[in-house]
């Protein structure tokens, strides 16, 4: 057993420091040292590598070969995860408690296991409830007792006796619910302290590179809504997912935050029923109010012209979405005016607003200014600058924009309007859901034009609210 020493553990990067100061050493991060027990390890122990060593070779002799992937039966859950999961890889899953991420592995386990032979099984090890919470899950959730006879579940917390179990059925993937649950006794910290965390998610991390089976991790989050432990498990891992939404909303939303065998930024929308979670196939139109959705099925005459409503075309990772932004304008009877954003950057807002009144003379120096993207989605790309402002002024004015209209583009301090990635593919998903016109970066103009779809570039600010207004 390794020996240990008291001392301060950094929560960021994990290392160990013989007394308490105001920076880590290692990754330079303030106030993250927190006091825990730091072991002593030899130093083959320290080197060793989270992935299989290899002999030096030119990097051009290497055998790139493609990765096979296996499908978890959800569409959506395969589109976060790259197209689906990759033999030996590690993905984190993070997410606030109750807001499905158990239900979500289950039902993925179970689908996954109507695909293997008769020899095989996967395995579900479960820290935080008994073997028995997770049947009644299970059959709450109704999933057939056929798969369910091919999933195995641990209910252990130790990490040695983990380990036998996984060399003894190789499964091809395992669930750890949660990581932060499980111990070794080789450190004599507490479970969930950082040098556990650490050391169990490197072994078990190891265990996944040399065996070629994948693993799921599943982390709790903090306050501010960042996983726990040590950053540095995010660094070993190949994949981190967090798992959004409002536990009171019917929807969920899983994005990938990293993921070395597909896109960052990936998003994968589900509806909790009663039978669990169910992929949607058209997350458009959660973020819609009723009337932009009868207008995006094709009744142009059904869109209810709200004033202080538009509709902006966001891009998640490769997927393109409506949402609606809604403004709400209103004289302010205190002396500093609010601002007040959901789903949206509030200092953002703030510098919008400035750059509004600078470059097309409209001022809300004296009005409360409330955002809110509808449907609890949080955009954080500036491609939404423009819809802000045009919810903004229609509400300021009481004008609604016009009918079967769609917005996006970037606004820089000088007023300029300037291009979004992927504007194409924005455009087509607009045209595809039924609306009519589009205002755009004069960057974003398609050189051909799209059928039943009416773009309008602009250059400037002011030139934009001319169009609109």
């Amino acid at each position: 057993m390794a020996k240990q020493k008291l001392g301060f553990v950094c929560n960021a990067c994990g290392q160990g420091h013989a007394r308490w100061q105001g920076q880590c050493d290692g990754c330079g991060a303030w106030n993250t040292l927190e006091g825990g027990r730091l072991q002593e390890t030899s130093a083959k122990a320290a080197a060793r590598s989270l992935a299989p060593s290899s002999s030096l070779q030119p990097l051009s002799e290497v055998a790139a070969e493609s990765l096979a992937r296996w499908s978890t039966g959800m569409d959506e859950f395969d589109r976060v995860l790259g197209g689906g999961l990759v033999p030996g890889a590690v993905v984190l899953l993070g997410g606030d408690p109750g807001i499905g991420k158990s239900t979500l592995l289950l039902q993925a386990l179970a689908r996954m296991a109507a695909a293997l032979s008769q020899e095989q099984s996967l395995l579900y090890v479960t820290g935080e409830e008994s073997a028995a919470q997770v049947a009644l899950r299970a059959r709450r959730l109704g999933l057939p007792t056929q798969s369910l006879d091919r999933v195995k579940i641990l209910a252990e917390t130790q990490l040695e006796l983990i380990l036998p179990e996984l060399e003894r059925l190789k499964p091809p993937l395992v669930v750890i619910d949660s990581i932060q649950t499980l111990f070794t006794e080789q450190l004599g910290a507490a479970p969930g302290s950082v040098s556990q965390v650490r050391d169990v998610a490197a072994r078990l991390t190891r265990w996944a590179k040399d065996s070629g089976n994948a693993v799921i991790f599943v982390g709790h989050v903090t306050k501010e809504g960042t996983l726990a432990g040590p950053r540095v498990l995010e660094h070993m891992v190949d994949a981190v997912l967090y798992f959004e939404g409002d536990a009171q909303a019917s929807f969920r939303v899983v994005r990938a935050v990293k993921n070395r065998f597909g896109t960052a930024n990936e998003l994968g929308v589900f509806a909790m029923t009663e039978a669990g979670l169910k992929a949607v196939t058209n997350p458009s139109a959660l973020f819609l109010s009723e009337g932009q959705l009868g207008q995006s099925h094709g009744d142009k005459a059904a869109q209810s012209l709200v004033p202080g409503a538009c509709v902006l075309v966001t891009q998640e990772g490769s997927r393109p979405l409506l949402v609606e932004v809604q403004a709400l304008v209103d004289t302010s009877h205190v002396p500093n005016p609010r601002r007040l954003s959901v789903g949206l950057d509030p200092q953002r807002l703030a510098m919008l607003l400035a750059v509004l009144h600078r470059h097309a003379g409209i001022a809300c120096y004296d009005q409360d200014v409330f955002l809110n993207a509808v449907g609890g989605v949080r955009i954080q790309e500036t491609a939404a600058d423009l819809a802000i402002l045009a919810a903004v002024v229609s509400s300021l004015r009481n004008r609604p924009l016009p009918r079967g209209l769609v917005v996006f583009g970037e606004l820089g301090l000088a007023g300029e309007v300037r291009p979004a990635p992927r504007g194409l593919e924005r455009l087509k998903e607009a045209a595809r859901l039924g609306f009519s016109h589009a205002l755009v970066p004069a960057a974003n103009a398609p050189k051909r034009q799209i059928e039943g779809l009416e773009v309008w570039p602009v250059a400037r600010l002011s030139e934009a609210l001319e169009r609109l207004f």
